[in-house]
């Protein structure tokens, strides 16, 4: 199932696509898609809904985050071997781990605004594991069925404030608008293995990012395993795990984002996002 929400920022409703394209609604099922509805009773629940039967949203809606109630962003860094490779860095032996705080949601085609004293806004284009229900000490040959689905995450970033303030990453990812996470979440059976799939960012047209989750260092299975051992992953919660070559900040020179950039990325059945970049 591809699960969306849509409708006014604050006021989503539920809905689903289905497999003839269209947008269903699903308020007459679910309330809103929450950490609830991810549960396997919850997903089975809404498979065995008839879509046929399910209104047809007409006109083309904003879509907004297509989960709420999501408890925390756990991201990691370095995770493609390019990517370590293109920044200079040496592989990591573990997971590296930092939290985006959740007040950076955004929808996937929503603005993203620059803060004020910004200058080095950056894109990463990310495979987002969606927790469906409760891991803590997870074993790597369990971790995946504690995976809903999977859904597109750009970790927005402002290079300076997480490179030149001093402290950790996060404040570098926080941001108002730095989290657009969508267009769909698509359940794990549809999206099948995490770890073939194909990810790309093209701004204003042009190729940036391009690279397979096959790539990873560290899988989706080992990392919802890792994360694990040191805190619980709720159902809600998004493991956003890692991106490939082509960021802005690793560019000779570097190319940063600027109001009027549009940011395009995809991931091979989880639909697009695209983005424009605003200024305060």
């Amino acid at each position: 199932m591809k699960l969306v929400r849509y409708g006014r920022a604050g006021a989503e409703r539920p809905g689903l696509i289905a497999e003839d394209g269209t947008l269903r609604d699903l308020s007459r099922v679910v309330k809103d898609l929450t950490p609830d509805v991810l549960s396997p009773a919850g997903l089975k629940r809404l498979r065995a809904v008839k879509t046929a039967r399910l209104p047809v949203v007409r006109g083309r809606p904003r879509l907004g985050c297509p989960l709420t109630g999501i408890g925390k962003i756990v991201c990691i860094g370095l995770n493609y071997t390019d990517h370590a490779h293109e920044v200079g860095q040496p592989l990591p032996k573990e997971p590296l781990l930092f939290i985006k705080a959740t007040s950076a949601i955004s929808g996937p085609h929503d603005p993203i605004v620059q803060p004020q004293e910004a200058g080095k806004l950056d894109y990463e284009v990310e495979l987002g594991a969606v927790i469906g229900r409760d891991a803590r000490d997870v074993s790597e040959a369990d971790a995946l069925r504690h995976v809903a689905g999977y859904c597109i995450v750009d970790d927005v970033s402002e290079r300076a404030f997480q490179l030149e303030h001093g402290g950790t990453t996060t404040k570098g990812k926080s941001a108002d608008t730095f989290a657009p996470i969508g267009p769909w979440l698509v359940t794990a059976d549809e999206a099948g293995d995490p770890q073939a799939l194909e990810v790309w960012t093209t701004v204003n047209g042009d190729s940036r990012q391009r690279g397979r989750t096959a790539n990873m260092i560290f899988t989706v299975r080992q990392l919802v395993a890792y994360v694990s051992r040191f805190m619980s992953l709720r159902a809600g919660d998004v493991v956003s795990t890692g991106t490939p070559a082509g960021v802005a900040h690793a560019m000779k020179p570097p190319r940063y984002l600027q109001p009027g950039d549009v940011v395009e990325m995809g991931i091979t059945g989880l639909g697009t996002q695209k983005n424009r970049v605003v200024g305060r």
